[in-house]
């Protein structure tokens, strides 16, 4: 029998609610219900508390840095999240927006961001328990595909780790709608060069099939424990690496199989590569081979 708990969680799991306990499409949440608690990390846009929601429930209260995007941002990413339910997305439990600063409150993943995850507990996992990584991870992005959204900033750092050790994919503060699979950035976009693919960086183009070169990248991170994927190249030199045809060395963990993936997700013509759909299903395949 396999568990997805890989080893021994110490902290107790906490209650979760559902989405449902707000109501039909009720989202606002009262501040009165909500008590911060330790501080779990920072980023660009915000700070993220631990917190209490009506005395029971752990979750994740994010806010935005003061001056550091607009509260039309902020709430642009909740929105988002409001129209994602999938069991491998970070759940939005609702936002108090009556005063400021704005809430977004999610559930609470006790074992944190996947990146810092990787590198202090990779060492202790099995080839099995880093194809079920990419599997929950690539299981999400498959919703997102069918559902139309492209999520535009996808690495382990935004992906997190539940106390059973499932990985959800997080920070949908980039993620965009679009009809035609095609969504097109003005010029200056901010976007991350070493997780992007050719036609990001030249053309600022983006695609569910940008997204899988992206998973590449991540699966390289996964199957080094963490490493900085070009870490010895800056931007500019990324840029010009990977046009000229280069592409990141194979980790000492990964197959051939598994390599060959990684390669046909970093394919330079974006229509070569798999979809997601695709991915999943040789993880699903992959991980049932292990287990045998």
């Amino acid at each position: 029998m396999v568990t997805r708990v890989w080893y021994a969680v110490p902290t107790q799991v906490s209650k979760v609610p559902t989405t449902a306990s707000l109501g039909n499409g009720i989202w606002e949440l009262e501040q009165e219900e909500i008590v911060l608690l330790t501080e779990l990390g920072s980023g660009q846009f915000g700070v993220v508390h631990l917190g209490k929601w009506n005395g029971q429930y752990d979750v994740a209260i994010k806010m935005i840095r003061e001056g550091a995007m607009s509260e039309d941002e902020f709430t642009e990413e909740a929105q988002t999240m409001m129209k994602l339910n999938h069991p491998k997305l970070v759940r939005l439990y609702g936002v108090c927006s009556k005063s400021y600063p704005i809430y977004l409150v999610t559930e609470y993943m006790p074992n944190g961001c996947l990146l810092s995850y990787l590198r202090s507990h990779g060492k202790e996992l099995q080839l099995l328990q880093l194809l079920e990584i990419c599997y929950d991870i690539c299981d999400a992005m498959t919703f997102l595909e069918s559902c139309q959204f492209i999520h535009r900033d996808l690495a382990a750092r935004n992906c997190l780790v539940d106390s059973n050790l499932t990985v959800k994919v997080s920070d949908f503060g980039m993620t965009r709608y679009v009809l035609d699979d095609l969504y097109v950035t003005s010029l200056g976009t901010k976007f991350p060069v070493k997780w992007s693919a050719p036609e990001v960086f030249h053309y600022t183009k983006f695609s569910s099939k940008s997204y899988v070169w992206a998973f590449g990248i991540l699966m390289w991170e996964v199957f080094t424990l963490g490493k900085q994927p070009y870490k010895l190249y800056d931007n500019m030199q990324v840029i010009e690496k990977v046009s000229q045809g280069y592409r990141l060395y194979r980790p000492q963990l990964v197959s051939d199989i598994i390599h060959q993936i990684m390669y046909n997700c970093w394919h330079e013509l974006p229509e070569k590569r798999p979809a997601f759909y695709q991915l999943l299903s040789f993880f699903e395949a992959l991980r049932e081979d292990n287990r045998a």
